[in-house]
């Protein structure tokens, strides 16, 4: 049994610890807009900065035409990584095996400690989220599954603070209806063949013929046609503490030709 936990727009919550004036408004984290002409992107957006057309990746000139009063923040690496250090102990209280994906998320085995059975994983879910809102002062969003991919999907299903299961009759039924993007790694380019021979629903990419996804996709058809029908069961595994932040990088100019 899995647990996906994702920490809620966690660059601007470790912010809003650090200044309460900065909750319930929009906020990006990221590059400063220099009144709309500054490169760089933004890094996080606060969920009131997404109701407002901003999203993370986005250029920090168009954030800042969309959201010119918006509060923009440059981001404080040393701080988010010790605040990650510290959520990621708390989790591993609750780990029979944790696997740390990245500064803000994290892959829970609790298959030992809940004997399997889901009643006792929510359970352990609502504790966990208590636990680091008390520590930590964050809210997670966690999402219960049998298999890592469903874990992880249905974790960013109801964000904030949500928590969502997916028994393991379920699995097909909950990715079915939804779109094949929401499967990680599946990107644009990617998602734009898939679409381009009618799959657009992971339901459709569970019916679509194994053999003709290969030799569209490649390897990687195997992986997505597993994720796709509920069948994936890569393990969570420990890894090296991979104090990973995403870092967005930009150019001194426009790059659209990579031979240049």
């Amino acid at each position: 049994m899995i647990l996906h936990v994702d920490m809620d727009a966690f660059y601007v919550s470790v912010e809003r610890r650090q200044n309460s004036d900065l909750i319930g408004k929009p906020v990006c984290v990221g590059a400063l807009p220099e009144g709309g002409k500054a490169r760089g992107v933004v890094m996080a957006a606060s969920y009131e900065a997404r109701q407002l057309g901003i999203r993370s990746g986005m250029p920090i000139s168009i954030a800042y035409r969309k959201a010119p009063d918006a509060i923009y923040i440059e981001p404080n690496y040393d701080l988010y990584g010790d605040v990650s250090e510290s959520v990621m102990n708390v989790l591993q209280e609750f780990a029979d095996v944790l696997e740390h994906v990245s500064i803000d998320e994290a892959f829970l085995d609790v298959t030992k400690r809940t004997g399997g059975d889901y009643e006792k994983a929510v359970q352990l879910a609502g504790e966990i989220k208590r636990t680091v809102k008390e520590r930590e002062g964050l809210t997670c969003s966690i999402g219960i599954a049998p298999n890592k991919s469903a874990a992880k999907i249905a974790s960013d299903m109801n964000k904030p603070d949500a928590l969502t299961v997916v028994p393991p009759d379920g699995v097909a039924e909950f990715l079915a209806p939804l779109p094949v993007s929401k499967i990680s790694g599946v990107g644009a380019k990617t998602e734009a063949l898939l679409v381009s021979v009618g799959i657009q629903t992971i339901g459709d990419l569970a019916k679509y013929p194994g053999k003709d996804l290969q030799k569209m996709l490649g390897k990687n058809a195997v992986w997505l046609w597993g994720i796709a029908r509920g069948l994936e069961e890569a393990p969570v595994e420990e890894r090296p503490d991979p104090k990973s932040i995403s870092v967005e990088r930009t150019f001194d100019r426009d790059v659209t030709d990579w031979t240049t």
